[in-house]
């Protein structure tokens, strides 16, 4: 598959890229185990100063990120630059509290002096998607360089531009030569990189089975593995919800990055007393969201990232609609330049279709009838996937039962599911685990050294004690 930039919006390809070869791989493994070495012991008074350099940046070039991105992937202008921005925050996040974070945790064991120290694990494999092509680098590297590890970065095959200017902006922040480097390598090499000595964990944001691909050789290799995967996130809406902004964020939350997003709302199960209504008012909201140059303001939803996801896409609609699953709006697919999609809305998917087992990855909406909030919640579980999970209710009871009974990592009330650098991400099931941002995504790649330190007197340990 090409490394190359192919503008969305009108697929003409824009620039090549050349993979690195084996010399040039292994020049840049060697760099990074090189790099490792020195920059573990860099103060974190210098670790603060680079990332928040890196912070600045992210925010006062975000009209040239943002470019960038849309260029390569088609999402709207306006959330290029927020993306960007949003960087910014996770970066100044860490600066705030990544000295806390790492500090030594005394624990009190009798007369001993003893507690945890943290410390990197050396470089770490990131391996990205093209979706939210910074944030979703920025919230691996931000925690991981703070920590002390270097990162090696394998980006999507139609974002080099992007990957290539994320490895400028840490050089560029002050972070050694080393730090930080993209590897514009093909997928087969991957698995080289894995088992390689050097590389001591991975990370991986993308498909269920890219996910079991990786996670699989990482467990071989015994390496740490952080897998953040799909989702089909359930939006649930209950009789006390207020209705017009539970609508009104149902088409933002399904319809954010042009429908391409991991935790974007993708089935709405809705109470039978209000499903008309708020079904009438989703379909006509869907009909209006304007589609276009995502470099135009008003654009709501621009082009699909590739022809192969528009067309794979596409073949959900059509055989759910022809196993049964009514179509209520969309579903057509465009002629002319661009590869975009129209919002579609499908509702009561039949059993067995890809409207009711699959992640569907564009803007598309699927619309369930719940009885009560045992049904809701047997639909929100009815998926190999937990990522996230938005349910909309002002009765406190039901609250509870959505928190404790919801099978998800996350769980947003009255609001849409969102990443926030204070907040633990990431799922369960089909969906990965471990955890990105806040204090959970930066221990991720950190060894939690156990220190005990006893003064040397007293009885010897019991047989009890001695034991493991």
């Amino acid at each position: 598959m090409a490394i190359a930039t192919i503008d969305p919006t009108t697929g003409k390809t824009l620039r090549t890229f050349t993979a690195h070869t084996p010399e040039e791989l292994e020049a840049r493994l060697r760099l990074a185990e090189e790099t490792f070495r020195t920059y573990r012991h860099t103060s974190l008074a210098d670790r603060k100063r680079w990332l928040a350099r890196a912070g600045e940046l992210l925010d006062s070039e975000a009209d040239h990120f943002g470019r960038i991105m849309t260029q390569e992937m088609g999402k709207p202008f306006e959330a290029a630059k927020a993306e960007s921005q949003k960087c910014a925050t996770a970066c100044r996040y860490y600066v705030e509290h990544g000295e806390a974070y790492l500090r030594d945790e005394p624990i009190d064991t009798g007369g001993d002096r003893s507690y945890v120290r943290y410390q990197p694990l050396g470089p770490v494999l990131a391996i990205m998607p093209w979706n939210f092509p910074f944030w979703q680098v920025i919230r691996f590297a931000a925690p991981a360089l703070m920590g002390g590890n270097v990162g090696l970065l394998k980006h999507a095959h139609n974002v080099p531009q992007c990957a290539l200017a994320l490895e400028e902006l840490f050089l560029r922040a002050g972070f050694p030569k080393g730090a930080f480097q993209t590897l514009l390598i093909e997928t087969a090499d991957i698995p080289r990189v894995i088992d390689d000595g050097r590389v001591k964990a991975v990370t991986l944001t993308g498909s269920e089975g890219a996910g079991r691909a990786v996670g699989s050789q990482a467990g071989r290799a015994l390496k740490k593995v952080v897998l953040e995967l799909g989702g089909s996130d359930p939006f649930i809406v209950m009789p006390s919800a207020k209705l017009e902004l539970a609508v009104e964020t149902a088409v933002k939350a399904r319809l954010i990055n042009n429908g391409q997003s991991c935790i974007a709302a993708k089935r709405f199960i809705v109470h039978e007393s209000i499903y008309p209504e708020f079904e009438r008012r989703f379909v006509e909201r869907m009909r209006r969201a304007v589609v276009g140059d995502p470099m135009d303001a008003r654009t709501e939803v621009g082009p699909l990232a590739t022809e192969g996801i528009r067309q794979g896409l596409h073949a959900q609609v059509e055989k759910s609609v022809a196993a049964g699953t009514r179509l209520l709006v969309g579903g057509k697919l465009p002629t002319g330049a661009g590869l975009y999609y129209p919002p579609t809305v499908l509702s009561d998917p039949a059993p067995g279709s890809p409207a009711a087992t699959e992640e569907m990855f564009g803007p598309v909406a699927v619309l369930y009838r719940a009885r009560d909030v045992d049904h809701a919640i047997a639909l929100a579980n009815d998926t190999p996937f937990g990522l996230g999970a938005s349910v909309w209710t002002h009765d406190e009871a039901e609250i509870r039962r959505f928190i404790d009974g919801i099978e998800t990592g996350m769980v947003f009330v009255n609001a849409m599911v969102a990443s926030d650098p204070r907040l633990p991400f990431g799922g369960v099931k089909a969906s990965g685990h471990g955890r990105e941002l806040a204090l959970h995504g930066l221990r991720e790649f950190l060894n939690a050294k156990t220190v005990r330190i006893t003064a040397g007197t007293g009885a010897p340990p019991t047989q009890a004690s001695a034991n493991e």
